[in-house]
Parts: structure tokens; sequence; C-alpha cells
């Protein structure tokens, strides 16, 4: 007797969860994750767990609100799981969960759309498997990668005409991160167009739009004492601002067109497109959704905005696994006979795809496998090491750190990075990952380190294998 689509469905989406969830905890117990950015959300989790509301420690020592950085206010709810499992392990597992749970709403769009229970696992088994959702996962936590598993959602009780549901999911996804509005919003464009409901899409379209607006204009530079998020300034000339893009678009297409077609932007589209198999070109106005991250993507300066290696997907995954969804449909719609035939070889092809391009470190080992970070899960000495230095660093003490130890010291009210010290009682420096500030800078480190074994006022109190601990010997002033 064969298992039921459903059972299987069940069995892949906690094997991921349990899979995945294993790995970014070991990339955490292996020390790499750092301060920027797990350290920065956990330390966000710990304030509110401790009656200080998204509280961090900013690169120069202040005290000051997480929402002057990004708008994901969502963060809030993970203080009472830090109450039940007080570390930065959680916030990484938790995401896993979240991420897996997101193939339900894409068996059951799919179920819907193509008629076919074993179809529709074929494609909740793609977005399982598809390398930008598992890399989306590894990526240390961001409270934006929640927004995959909950635009999903959204997208089928929209599917559904179940307007409360979908505003529920909605509201929860706009509160990872402020351009996730936007994505809603392009959802209201395909609920308008393919519906013909226009005063309902149109409502929605101005909703996210104007959240977005707020989020930006006001609620970050009111925590950011007057200025917009640095994000921003990413985008150079192109605008510091997504009205400023839009405005870039306008009166002048021909520089924004050569931005977004570079090598690394056709490069970033094909890892996107390719393993889907195109098909969500077919349903070009789900894709209207995805336009905005899109854009903002591929418009940055920043390399990792133009990498499936990282969190900038999240918004991106939903419309196009949908678009996916929705453009197999239309192109089987007078052929049904070939739908779980479309889906199988789509289950092949991103395997095929997730070997060359995932983030299952067994990959390492086939030819054309994946390499990058395929060791990034592996506990070595090096790290038993770290962990019995940091033993020695109290629980309530400010300290300072290098970025590679700080998702594991951020745990707490102040947490600063190394070189800044101000009123550390401790410092933790791994001379093997020699982070400075919020940059890679060895010989940086190296001299900062050279001038604080010098200073009489701090005491090594632990050197093993390029792993330093220093605790004050006079009091701050």
């Amino acid at each position: 007797m064969r298992p039921r689509p459903k059972v299987l469905l069940w069995t892949a989406t906690a094997a991921y969860a349990a899979g995945f969830g294993a790995l970014s905890i070991l990339q955490y117990r292996a020390y790499n994750t750092g301060r920027f950015d797990l350290g920065n959300m956990a330390q966000a989790v710990w304030s509110t767990a401790h009656g200080h509301p998204l509280e961090i420690t900013n690169l120069q020592g202040e005290q000051v609100s997480r929402l002057g950085s990004h708008v994901d206010p969502i963060l809030v709810a993970f203080a009472p799981l830090w109450w039940a499992w007080p570390s930065a392990a959680m916030l990484v597992a938790a995401q896993a969960v979240a991420i897996a749970l997101g193939a339900l709403p894409v068996f059951w769009l799919a179920r819907k759309h193509l008629g076919s229970e074993p179809a529709a696992l074929g494609f909740a088994l793609a977005y399982l498997l598809y390398p930008a959702v598992q890399w989306l996962t590894l990526n240390e936590f961001h409270p934006v990668a929640l927004a995959c598993p909950l635009l999903l959602y959204a997208f089928w009780y929209l599917d559904e005409d179940r307007l409360v549901a979908f505003a529920v999911f909605g509201g929860l996804a706009a509160l990872t991160k402020e351009e996730i509005p936007l994505v809603i919003a392009g959802m209201g464009v395909w609920y308008a167009i393919s519906r013909r409901r226009w005063r309902v899409g149109g409502a929605i379209a101005v909703v996210g739009v104007w959240l977005t607006t707020i989020s930006v204009e006001l609620v970050l530079p009111h925590f950011n004492e007057g200025a917009s998020s640095s994000f921003y300034a990413r985008y150079g000339d192109l605008g510091h601002s997504p009205g400023g893009i839009l405005r870039t678009a306008v009166t002048d297409p021909g520089k924004v067109l050569s931005t977004v077609f570079d090598g690394d932007g056709v490069h970033y589209l094909l890892d996107l497109f390719v393993p889907l198999l195109l098909l969500a070109l077919a349903a070009p106005i789900a894709l209207v959704a995805a336009l905005p991250e899109l854009g903002l993507n591929l418009l940055s300066a920043t390399d990792t905005q133009s990498s499936i290696h990282h969190h900038y997907t999240a918004g991106l995954i939903p419309p196009l696994i949908v678009a996916t969804v929705l453009g197999a449909a239309r192109l089987t719609r007078s052929r049904t006979h070939l739908r779980v035939p479309l889906a199988m070889t789509l289950v092949g092809a991103m395997v095929a795809a997730n070997v060359v391009l995932g983030a299952v470190p067994l990959w390492r080992d086939l030819p054309g496998g994946q390499t990058y970070r395929a060791y990034a899960s592996h506990v070595a000495t090096h790290d038993r090491v770290t962990d019995r230095a940091l033993e020695l660093i109290p629980d309530g003490a400010v300290v300072s750190a290098t970025n590679s130890l700080g998702s594991h010291l951020s745990g707490r009210r102040r947490f600063l990075s190394f070189p800044y010290i101000r009123d550390a009682q401790w410092i933790a420096a791994d001379e093997t990952q020699p982070g400075y500030a919020d940059r890679w800078d060895p010989e940086a480190t190296a001299e900062a380190l050279a001038r604080l074994r010098r200073n009489p006022s701090w005491r090594l109190v632990f050197s093993e294998d390029g792993v330093l601990v220093f605790k004050r010997t006079t009091r701050s002033t």
C-alpha cells in the first residue's frame, strides 16, 4: 500500500524542520554565526524578555531600539520562547520549523489548482528542495525569513477569498520588515486582476504601500534620530529610498536597466527561476508581488542582496512559488494528465539544482556539488576551546567581543563589538576570525589586541588556540 500524499507531506515537512534545524544549531555551535546578524536579534529578544522591548547596543555602544535599523517588531513574539529556551539556538531552530511549515499552503494551493494530491505533493517537495529556501533557513536568523511562510499562508487564504485569515497572515508578515508590505500590495494587484475584485484588491495594494511608507518615512527616522535606515545607502546614486529608486526608474531607466542586468543580476535571476523550470513566467500577474523585492535586490550595490545565499530572498520566494503553481496549472489546463508528470519533473529538476546550488553539506562530495559553506556546521576542537573561554564571562557582565563570538554573548543588556570597549568589564576575541566592529580586518584586529595586551587596566585570563579573554582590572570611568 502506497503512503498517502498527506502523510508524505507531513513526513517531508518534519524531516526538513529537524534536519535544517539541526544544521542551523550546529552552525551556531561552530561559531559560524555572529553578532551581525544573529547576535543583534538575540539581544533584541533578550531585552524584550527582560522588560526592555527591542533594545540593542549599537555599534558605537549606545542603547537604541532595533526599530531604528529595520521595522521588524515580530521579534517581540519570541520573548516567551526565550523564557523557555534562553539561547540564540532557539531562534535558528524556530526559523527552520517556520520555513518548513510553508510547504503546507504550497500543497493546498497546488491541490486546488492542479486537482491532484500527488501533483500537489510534488510542488510542496519542490518548495522544500528549492535552493533559495534552504539558504534562507541557514542564513543565521532574520525576522524577515518568517515572511516566507507567512506570505504563503496569506496567498492561500487570499486565493480562497478568506479575507480575514489573509489579513491575519499578511499583517504578521508585514511585521517582519519594512518593505514586505510591498509584496502584500503586489498580492492585492494580483487579486484585483485575477478575480476582477477591483475594490478589495485595490484596497490591499493601497494598505501595503501605506504600511511601507509609514515604516520608511516615520518609524525608521523616529527610532534613528531623524535619519532613515542605513540600509538604503546601498543604492547610491539610484536613490536612498524605495521612492528615490522609483524616481530614478522614471527619469533615467537606462541606469536602472544596466544595474539590474549586469553579470551578477543575470546570475541571480537564473538561480531563482531555472530551478523552477521557468514555470513562474506562465503566471506573470502573480509575479507582480515579487517585483518590489526583486527590484530592491537587483539594484543594490551590496553583493549579498543579489545572491540566493542570504535572507534577501524571503519576500521573493512566496510569489515565485505561487506563480510556479499557477503557471503549471495554466500550461496544463487542456492536458490535465500531464500534471503529475510535470510535478515529478519539477522535483527531479529541483534535486539536480539542489546538488549544484543547494545548502545540504553532503553535496560537497559529489562531482559539481555545492561547496559554499559546506563545513559551516562542523563543530571542531577550536569551537570547544571557545566554549570553555566564554564560560568565564558572567551572564550579566558588559562584554566586548569580536563578531564570531557575538551570537553566543549577545543575550545580555549591553554587548559591544570589539574594538569598542567603553564600560565593558570583559573582552573576548578570536584571532582566527578577526572581526573588527562590523567588518573583517585582520590587521586592525591584531593591532587593537596588541594594544590591549599592553594595557595595565586589562588582564589576560584565557589564551588558547587563538581565543583570548581579558578581564578589566580597574573600575571603568
